[in-house]
C-alpha cells in the first residue's frame, strides 16, 4: 500500500512539474482586458556593501495573444562592469508543457543605444523568440551584480495597460549595515495595495491578483493609478564616488562636488566667445543672446560612458566639438553664463509626457534629463539646451508642471517649472474661404500657435516643403484637399510662436440639395469620437489645457443668398467653455469659434459629463448653413 502511495505521489509531482504554468490555472478576472498575465514576478535584492548589490530576477509571463508579444520580450539591459549570470529561459505551451529552453549562450549581445546616442556603456543581452501559437508562457530568470548602489528600482505591479499580475514579490536583504530608507505610495484610486513583511534586515513586499488596466480613452498613465514602493540607501556608491543620501542638502552637496563642480572650468577660448558677443542690455537680453548663440553652434548627442552617464562633458569639449548630451550642453550653457557674470542652476528633471515630480520628503537619485534655470529679478528663466529650434525661455509639455532638483553649492533646492495656462497653450486660425457652386472651397488660412501647441507644431521646422504639405493633408483630413501650399513658416524663437499660412482647395465641402447649398459652419475641427461609458472603472485625464480661437470669413457664390444660419451656441462646463457665433453681412458670412478646455484628472463618475460637453462642441462645429439660389 505504501508503494502505491509513493508511486502515486511521484506521478502527481511529475505531472505538476511537467505542467507548471497551465493557462487554465489563470483566474478569469486576470484574463479580462489582458494581453499578458504576469504569473510570477520575483526579485531578490541583496545589499552586501556600499559598492555591491546583487539582483536575482524571475518572471513568468503568459502571452494571451499577438498584442502581448511586445510585453514579453526576453532581454537583459546592463552596462560594462555588471556581472550577468544564471540566465535561464523556458517556454511552455498552453497546457504548461515545456516547449523549449535557452541559456545565456543563446542570447545576442548588442549596444543598447537609442537613436541620437553617440556612445555609451549601455548594452543589452537579447533573445529572439517567436511563438507560432497562443497562448504561451515564458519563464525567465537571471542574476546581476552591480557596484552602483545609488539606484534601487521602485516596486510596482506592472508598467503598462493590458497587463495583469498574479503574484509579485520584492525581497530586499540588507547585509551592508547601511540604513535603508523605504516609502510606500498607496494607489490614489484603491486599485490595489502592497503587503509588507518586515523581518529586520529582510523585508518582503508583495502584490497579488492585480487585474489589467484597460487601455481606454483618456486613461492616466499607470504610474498615476498604481501603488509603488521606493528605496534609497543612506550611503551609496556611483562609479567609485561614494556619498550620503539622508536629505536633499547632503545629496545636493555631493552632487555639486562630484558631478557639477569638476566640469565647471572655463577656458580662454570660452572667455573669448563670450567677449566677442558684446553682451548688452538687461539680464534677460544677455541670457537670450548667449542661449541662441549656443543653439546655433551645437547639436544633441547622448554620452553614457562610465560616470559620463551622470557627469557632464567638459565645456571645453562641447565648445570644440559642437555637440553634447543634455548634461554637457546644459553645463556648457552654464559656463557661458558664468563668463558673463550671470549665475544659473544646473537642474535635474523627470522628462515625460506624464508630470512626475520628486518627493520633497524622500530624497533619492532620479531624473532623466538636465535643463538650466537662471534666477532674475523678474522671475526664473528656463533653458532647454538640447534643441536647436526651441524658443528662448520655453519648456515643452515634457518638462512643465513639475519640480526639478536645482543643484547648488549649498545642496539641492526643489523648484517648480512653469505651468502653462489654457490661454498660453493657444491656437489662432484666421480663415478666408470662397464657396463655389461645384461644392468645393478655396482660400487661405493663417495659423499661430503658442505654449504646448507651439511644441506640437515645432516638428514642422525639421520637414522639407513637400513633407510639410503631406503632413498638413494628414493632419486636416476632415477636408478633402485637392491642393495645399504651406508658406511663410516662421518659428519665432524670441516669443515661442509658430506661424504659417496655408493656401488650399478642398472638394465636396458643401452639398447640393435642389438648387440650394448646405455646408458646415467650421471647416477645420477635431473629428474625435466620444462615446459614453456607463461602466468606466478608472478616472480620466485631460493632459493639457488649451484654447482655440477661429475667425472664419465665408464669401458666398454669386446668385446665392444666405437663407438659414444656426443659432449662436454657448456651452459652459467645469471642463471648459465653447462659443460659436454666426454673423451675416451681405454676401459674406463671419463665423467665430472659441473653445477652452481645462486640464486635470477627473473622477470616473464625471466621464459621461465630459463626453456630453465634447459632443456639444462637435455639434456646434457641425452646425449647418443654408444658401438659396436667387
Amino acid at each position: 500500500m505504501m508503494k502505491i502511495l509513493v508511486i502515486g505521489a511521484l506521478s502527481t509531482a511529475s505531472i505538476y512539474f511537467a505542467q507548471t504554468y497551465p493557462v487554465s490555472a489563470i483566474p478569469e478576472n486576470l484574463k479580462k482586458n489582458a494581453d499578458v498575465v504576469i504569473r510570477k514576478d520575483f526579485t531578490t535584492v541583496l545589499i552586501n556593501k556600499i559598492d555591491e548589490i546583487k539582483y536575482q530576477y524571475n518572471t513568468v509571463t503568459t502571452v494571451l495573444n499577438k498584442d502581448g508579444d511586445s510585453k514579453a520580450l526576453i532581454y537583459i539591459p546592463y552596462k560594462k562592469g555588471d556581472n550577468i549570470s544564471d540566465v535561464k529561459v523556458t517556454v511552455y505551451d498552453e497546457s504548461g508543457k515545456k516547449v523549449k529552453s535557452f541559456s545565456k549562450s543563446d542570447f545576442g549581445d548588442f549596444a543598447n543605444n537609442a537613436q541620437g546616442v553617440f556612445y555609451s556603456d549601455n548594452r543589452i543581452l537579447a533573445l529572439s523568440y517567436t511563438s507560432a501559437y497562443y497562448p504561451y508562457t515564458v519563464d525567465f530568470s537571471y542574476q546581476r551584480t552591480d557596484e552602483n548602489t545609488i539606484f534601487i528600482p521602485d516596486f510596482v505591479p506592472f508598467s503598462s495597460p493590458n497587463e495583469s499580475l498574479e503574484e509579485a514579490q520584492f525581497k530586499i536583504i540588507n547585509k551592508s549595515g547601511i540604513d535603508l530608507r523605504t516609502k510606500t505610495y498607496p494607489s490614489k484610486y484603491n486599485y490595489t495595495s502592497v503587503s509588507i513583511a518586515d523581518n529586520g534586515n529582510e523585508k518582503t513586499y508583495s502584490y497579488k491578483n492585480v487585474p489589467a488596466i484597460d487601455d481606454v480613452l483618456m486613461l492616466p498613465k499607470p504610474e498615476k493609478i498604481l501603488p509603488k514602493v521606493s528605496f534609497a540607501l543612506a550611503k551609496f556608491n556611483l562609479e567609485g564616488k561614494q556619498g550620503t543620501l539622508n536629505n536633499w542638502t547632503d545629496f545636493g552637496t555631493w552632487y555639486y562636488t562630484n558631478l557639477v563642480e569638476p566640469v565647471s572650468a572655463s577656458t580662454p577660448a570660452i572667455k573669448a566667445e563670450v567677449a566677442a558677443l558684446k553682451l548688452a542690455g538687461s539680464t534677460e537680453d544677455k541670457v537670450k543672446k548667449l542661449y541662441q548663440y549656443m543653439q546655433s553652434k551645437t547639436r544633441y548627442i547622448f554620452v553614457g560612458l562610465g560616470i559620463g552617464g551622470w557627469l557632464p562633458m567638459f565645456p571645453e569639449e562641447v565648445q570644440k566639438k559642437g555637440y553634447g548630451d543634455c548634461k554637457g550642453l546644459t553645463n556648457y550653457m552654464k559656463t557661458l553664463l558664468n563668463e558673463a557674470g550671470i549665475p544659473s542652476h544646473y537642474c535635474v528633471i523627470n522628462s515625460s509626457s506624464s508630470q512626475i515630480s520628486f518627493d520633497p520628503d524622500f530624497p533619492s537619485m532620479g531624473g532623466n534629463h538636465a535643463i538650466l534655470m537662471v534666477p532674475t529679478e523678474k522671475g526664473n528663466i528656463w533653458l532647454e539646451n538640447t534643441s536647436q529650434q526651441t524658443a528662448f525661455n520655453h519648456l515643452d509639455y515634457s518638462t512643465t508642471d513639475r519640480n526639478v532638483l536645482a543643484v547648488t553649492k549649498k545642496g539641492i533646492e526643489l523648484i517648480n517649472t512653469p505651468t502653462y495656462t489654457a490661454e498660453q497653450n493657444r491656437e489662432k486660425q484666421i480663415l478666408k474661404i470662397n464657396l463655389t457652386e461645384d461644392n468645393s472651397i478655396n482660400g487661405e488660412i493663417q495659423f499661430a500657435y503658442t505654449g504646448s501647441q507651439y511644441d506640437n507644431n515645432l516638428p514642422y521646422t525639421y520637414l522639407s516643403p513637400k513633407e510639410r504639405i503631406e503632413a498638413m493633408k494628414k493632419r486636416f483630413d476632415v477636408l478633402n484637399f485637392e491642393k495645399v501650399e504651406m508658406k511663410d513658416f516662421v518659428n519665432d524663437k524670441d516669443h515661442a510662436v509658430v506661424k504659417f499660412t496655408m493656401d488650399f482647395k478642398a472638394n465636396n465641402y458643401s452639398k447640393t440639395t435642389g438648387e440650394n447649398l448646405i455646408f458646415r459652419a467650421v471647416p477645420i475641427f477635431t473629428n474625435n469620437y466620444y462615446k459614453s461609458d456607463e461602466n468606466r472603472e478608472l478616472p480620466f485625464e485631460v493632459g493639457q489645457s488649451f484654447e482655440d480661437e477661429y475667425e472664419i470669413d465665408f464669401i458666398i457664390p454669386k446668385n446665392y443668398k444666405i437663407d438659414e444660419v444656426p443659432e449662436n451656441v454657448t456651452v459652459n462646463s467645469e471642463f471648459g467653455t465653447y462659443k460659436l457665433t454666426v454673423l451675416k453681412n451681405g454676401e459674406s458670412l463671419k463665423v467665430t469659434r472659441f473653445i477652452k478646455v481645462n486640464k486635470g484628472i477627473f473622477p470616473k463618475e464625471k466621464y459621461n459629463d465630459y463626453v456630453s460637453f465634447r459632443k456639444k462642441t462637435l455639434n456646434g462645429d457641425n452646425s449647418k448653413i443654408l444658401l438659396t439660389k436667387i
